[in-house]
């Protein structure tokens, strides 16, 4: 892994993905259209991935009935959130930051397929799970 660029080579492969649905289907469809379709692109280019795993949260040690459900999980570290509205805002990056923190993945990636003309998108890094 290189150090600079924790995950890097697999954040390429995701958003290389990423951006094939979009080249595909364009912009503006629902976020479940983009979901099955990327699902399919991950498979066809061999990049593992967990699709919405049940993340439990636990208090002292108890699990409490709340679960999140990311879009993906790929390379066992990087969380994937996958949205399909006009803009991302910052409730969207704190929603991926919890998914990151409970997992304690130090990578995650949010990705916009709303707007028509391109995918926006967002990588993050969270350094004090890299050596998890």
């Amino acid at each position: 892994m290189n150090d600079d660029k924790p995950f890097a080579e697999e954040g390429y492969a995701l958003m290389g993905a990423a951006f094939e649905v979009h080249r595909e289907l364009g912009g503006g469809l629902s976020e479940e259209i983009y979901q099955q379709s990327l699902e399919i692109e991950l498979g066809l280019r061999a990049i593992p991935f967990h699709v919405k795993p049940e993340l439990g949260v636990f208090y002292k040690g108890r699990r409490i009935r709340k679960r999140y459900l990311p879009d993906f999980i790929i390379h066992e570290r990087v969380i994937v959130e996958l949205k399909a509205i006009v803009k991302l805002t910052e409730e969207h990056e704190g929603q991926l930051m919890n998914y990151m923190r409970i997992t304690r993945s130090p990578v995650g990636y949010l990705i916009n397929f709303g707007p028509r003309d391109k995918v926006e998108w967002n990588r993050y890094l969270m350094s004090e799970y890299l050596n998890d």
